[in-house]
Parts: C-alpha cells; structure tokens; sequence
C-alpha cells in the first residue's frame, strides 16, 4: 500500500461554512450534488482528501458534519485528532485502526468511531478510494503528530455493515408500519451510539418502494442519506427529489418529514437526534 510523507507538526484546520439552505429557516437541505469541496489538508497537495460541509464548520468549536472524499491507495501516516469523530461509508472501502494494526476493509454502511488522542492510521480502496460522512460534536477538527498522543478514556469502535444489529417494529416504538402485513416491508432501526433520552444517533432503513414519516419534537434532528435515493417533503416547505447518498436534512428544532424510497433499492439513513424520533410507515 502507498505511504505518503508525515503530517506536519502544526495542527491543521479546515475551514468550511456549511452550504446554503434551501428550504425554510427552520429547516436546512443540502443535496450532495450542491456540496463544494476543497483539500482538507492542503500542505499533502494531490493526495489530500477532500472535504465538503453538509452543516456547521469544521475549523470552529461547533457540532459539524461533513462529507471526505479520499482518493484511490490513499494511506495517511500515523496521527492524532483533538477530538473524537464518527465516519460512515458512503462509497468504496475504508481501514482505519491502529498503526499495526491488520488491514481490516469496511464497505458501505459500516460505521467507526475515533477517540480523541489515540495514534491511528486512516487507508481507502486501491481502486477507487472511498467517499465517507464525517461528524464531530465539538471542534475544531484538528490532525496532530503523535508525539502529542494523550488517553480520553474512550474505546474505539469498528463496526462492519454486515456486524449492524437491526431492530424491527416488533423491538422498538420508534418505528412502526401499521400497514404492513409482515416485517418484509417495515423500516428498521439501529442504535449506533448515545443515549434515547439526550444525544443519539442510529441508522434507520427504509424498505425500498415505501414510505412514511419521519418526526421528531423534542429538539435538533439531522439525517444523512448513505444508501439509496428518497424523495422528501417538509409540511408546509419544499420537496426535493432523489436525494442521493451524501445528502443532507434537517433542523435545529425538529420537524415533520414524509420520505418515499425510491423502488431501485432500500434507503438508509444516518439519523443524529436529541432524544426519541419517530419513523411511521404508511
């Protein structure tokens, strides 16, 4: 695997405004198509990966979530971050571990946490790199040497798409499908991190050629598309078509969402909530 020279020694920040929203005030769009990009480290010219804001700022202390892109063979050295992230694979194949550690490949849908501090290479697919979701809760989201490496008391977390534990309507209230006459056509969850009650995140998977709404009350919600395509319609706001892997909605105070998959395969979605949200089928 192709190695690249060493991060320099100064930390290195991004320094990206989230893209322009298009619905009403409360609620924000991105579609991947309008998300714009640009080295997230510059001093590595070429071999950079590239990064677009989907919200926040990722050179500033804000909760941020971006898309990174990195290209084929591309193998960061051994580093640091000063905060804990979360990645998801969108496209593509991702290891990212300690420096020794044996290649282990995640593919789409497989999700991984990064403690702060803990020395750790990042490596994408030699064919065809690797386009991935990317959220810190607090910034800025800085790469340091490991010589500054410290113990947040944090384990890190690995975990593949086919390891996910999905939950049916039958294991949890936040979903339902009165409709569906078995679980075949019923969405599904998975819990990812957080707790129920405060700050969550979880997968949830929408059947492909269905429907229904998604809802929360209780404050902030933000959901991701990682796999298929879903056509969205806020109450009284906009509707925007297809809105494909890497697209971004959401809202700092909640809201009403009525999502259709689109038939060609199912849809899932990162959800980052502050307590429950529900998710009905119809």
């Amino acid at each position: 695997m192709m190695k690249h020279a060493l991060l320099p020694l100064a930390a290195i920040a991004l320094s990206l405004s989230a893209q322009q929203s298009v619905a009403q005030e409360a609620n924000e769009i991105v579609k991947f198509s309008d998300v714009t990009y640009q080295p997230l480290n510059p001093a590595r010219g070429d071999a950079s990966p590239q990064a677009g804001v989907l919200w926040g700022d990722i050179s500033k202390d804000v909760p941020t979530g971006a898309i990174i892109k990195f290209g084929e063979n591309f193998s960061s050295p051994p580093h640091i971050h000063n905060i804990t992230y979360r990645g998801i694979v969108i496209e593509g194949a991702v290891h990212n571990d300690d420096p020794d550690a044996a290649d282990m490949w995640m593919g789409p849908g497989s999700f991984w946490s990064q403690p702060a501090g803990e020395p750790h290479i990042t490596s994408a697919a030699a064919e065809g790199g690797a386009t991935i979701f990317l959220e810190i809760l607090e910034g800025p989201y800085l790469v340091q040497p490991t010589d500054e490496a410290f113990d947040n008391h944090e384990l890190p977390v690995n975990l593949d798409s086919s390891n996910v534990v999905w939950l049916s309507t039958d294991d949890v209230t936040w979903i339902d499908q009165p409709a569906a006459k078995d679980n075949t056509a019923a969405p599904q969850l998975a819990y990812l991190w957080g707790e129920t009650r405060a700050t969550n995140a979880t997968f949830l998977k929408i059947p492909a050629g269905t429907s229904g709404t998604l809802e929360s009350n209780a404050g902030l919600l933000r959901a991701v598309t990682i796999s298929g395509k879903t056509d969205l319609t806020i109450l009284e706001g906009p509707t925007e078509n297809a809105l494909v892997p890497g697209s971004y909605f959401g809202s700092e105070t909640g809201g009403t969402y009525d999502l259709s998959c689109l038939p060609e395969a199912d849809c899932m979605l990162y959800v980052r909530a502050e307590g429950k949200y529900t998710f009905t089928g119809k």
